[in-house]
């Protein structure tokens, strides 16, 4: 009776065993793929599932919402030979679980690499400038580049973003040094500019300072001429007049000589009776 009752026992718990592996509750988000003796049998959809216990083994479980993977940080050379460093983020989503399991060993992995791969192709054919600017041109080319074998893998690459671009540290260091010298030569071509501007307004100003000293010696050479003319026809040929004029312009040059504070001693010229006899009107 008591082996009786533990082959009963034993019988119950292998059915419930049994039960139990042939019941799968799929959740929402995911897709499992069923293998019947190592070859693909089936795919579960999120819900209640039967399938025969022993027989058939779920080998992989899918998630069918969107994927994020995250491509590391690499150093990518440009046209112009300047090294960047760039990373990315994609977006992905399983659309044909057979595909993504039995057409590439890791989907995740290899659209991973392909990204990389691509992005060091696209940034290749680019200038610096252009590379660091165009973020939204890296994105939709890298985008259509893998879109083709994306499909193949049973995936859809529904975006990828540039994270991050910006050039490597020294490359950094060296635009650095290249702004300083930029800086520098515009400083120094603006200090340039001002002193050959200011040569120019001198030299204008020299320019227009001997005019105007031409145009008044000039001016005082005609007044003058025009006094000598009116002086000579006012005196005619009488030399007393003449004579009393040279003689009063003497004097008083002699006395502004003597009144000046640095006129420490007078020198009176050998004429000076001669001059005294002229304004007097004597002759000698």
């Amino acid at each position: 009776m008591t082996e009786g009752f533990i082959v009963v026992v034993a019988l119950l718990v292998f059915a419930v065993i049994t039960l139990l592996k042939g019941v799968r509750i799929v959740p929402q988000g995911e897709e499992w793929i069923v293998e019947r003796l190592g070859k693909y049998h089936t795919t579960l959809v999120p819900g209640l599932n039967i399938i025969i216990p022993y027989l058939d083994q779920v080998a992989y479980k899918l998630v069918t919402k969107d994927i994020i993977l995250d491509v590391q940080e690499q150093e990518v050379i440009t046209r112009d030979n300047a090294v960047i460093v760039t990373n990315a983020i994609a977006f992905i989503k399983i659309t044909d679980p057979i595909k993504a399991v039995y057409g590439v060993t890791d989907f995740s992995e290899a659209i991973r690499n392909m990204i990389m791969t691509t992005l060091r192709s696209i940034v290749g054919e680019m200038q610096l400038d252009e590379a660091l600017s165009n973020r939204d041109k890296i994105k939709a080319r890298l985008r259509e580049s893998i879109a083709d074998e994306a499909i193949d893998w049973g995936l859809t690459v529904k975006s990828v973003e540039i994270q991050d671009i910006k050039p490597s540290p020294s490359m950094q260091k060296a635009m650095e040094m290249q702004a300083s010298a930029e800086r520098e030569r515009k400083a120094m071509v603006t200090r340039a500019e001002g002193e050959k501007q200011s040569m120019i307004l001198q030299a204008e100003a020299r320019l227009e300072a001997a005019q105007r000293d031409a145009n008044a010696t000039v001016t005082l050479a005609a007044a003058s001429a025009e006094a000598i003319k009116r002086v000579s026809a006012a005196i005619g040929d009488q030399e007393g007049p003449m004579r009393y004029m040279l003689g009063e312009k003497y004097i008083t040059a002699m006395g502004r000589i003597a009144e000046s504070p640095n006129a420490k001693t007078i020198l009176l010229p050998a004429d000076i009776q001669e001059t005294v006899r002229g304004l007097l009107g004597r002759k000698a």
